[in-house]
């Protein structure tokens, strides 16, 4: 995620040299090192998102409401909903399983003294207890979880969730049509090359998460949030094959126009997935 102190982030360096093997990607130590250089460099839009995940807490969440980023990080998203319910005396719950990027995350909220309020966990987001929320936040998260674990997921978060409660999910994405695909993939690879990664970089992290992040197609999430509950769902941003989601839980449960059958979304999956 983006730095959360004011000095530079440590430049990401991990796939520079010829590995003799690319095992598959971890979040350890090596990473939690250079995280915010190399979340900045690898997803376009990142730092917009972050700033408007802000922006959505000053706006939704209400006083002494909760707020959980699953799969933290090093808490940019739990800091900027922190700060965007400023005076408010919000709850933010930050979750990750890495051991190593909790560990930086608390290091590095120790120096932001906004992010005072700000809870980390080290723990499994799929068996985290979670509390009633006004605000929920999947940052580049859920691509990680087993395909056959997100609906569950996705169902206890809609639970948790209070009555017009919001769900904010970002992933990167893939594509039924090939054109769209290779188009994407190919401005996805050349916009990291102008953020000065080489070709042999590319190549081998993108070996070392062919395993590990499984994207869907914008569809897909959309047709796995419905099932879980939620009946509003648009697309805010996208850039590339990059996407991020609001899902709201309806205030009253059958209201006119609270059934999947009339979910729309004027972010247009007809010609984006």
């Amino acid at each position: 995620m983006t730095s959360v102190v004011k000095h530079p982030a440590k430049p990401d360096r991990i796939y520079a040299e010829p590995l003799a093997e690319v095992t598959d990607f971890v979040f350890d130590e090596r990473v939690a090192a250079v995280f915010p250089d190399m979340i900045n460099r690898s997803v376009p839009g990142y730092a917009t998102i972050i700033r408007m995940i802000g922006l959505l807490a000053a706006e939704r969440v209400p006083v002494g409401g909760r707020c959980y980023d699953l799969g933290c990080s090093l808490g940019a998203a739990a800091l900027a909903m922190s700060r965007g319910g400023a005076g408010r005396q919000i709850e933010v719950i930050a979750v990750d399983n890495s051991a190593a990027m909790i560990r930086r995350a608390g290091q590095l909220l120790q120096e932001d003294q906004s992010a005072s309020k700000i809870q980390l966990h080290c723990a499994d987001i799929q068996d985290f207890p979670l509390k009633p929320a006004a605000m929920v936040v999947l940052n580049f998260t859920l691509q990680f979880i087993p395909l056959p674990k997100r609906v569950e997921l996705l169902e206890r978060i809609h639970q948790a969730l209070d009555p017009g409660g919001l769900l904010l999910l970002s992933e990167k994405i893939t594509f039924e049509q090939a054109e769209f695909e290779q188009l994407f993939s190919a401005m996805h690879h050349q916009f990291k090359r102008d953020q000065g990664y080489s070709q042999l970089e590319i190549s081998q992290k993108r070996t070392a998460l062919e395993r590990v992040l499984l994207p869907e197609t914008l569809h897909s999430h959309r047709q796995r949030l419905l099932q879980a509950g939620f009946r509003q769902v648009e697309t805010w941003f996208q850039c590339f094959n990059f996407v991020s989601l609001i899902a709201l839980k309806p205030n009253n449960h059958g209201a006119s126009g609270d059934t999947p059958e009339h979910e729309t979304s004027h972010g247009g999956s007809g010609t984006r997935d």
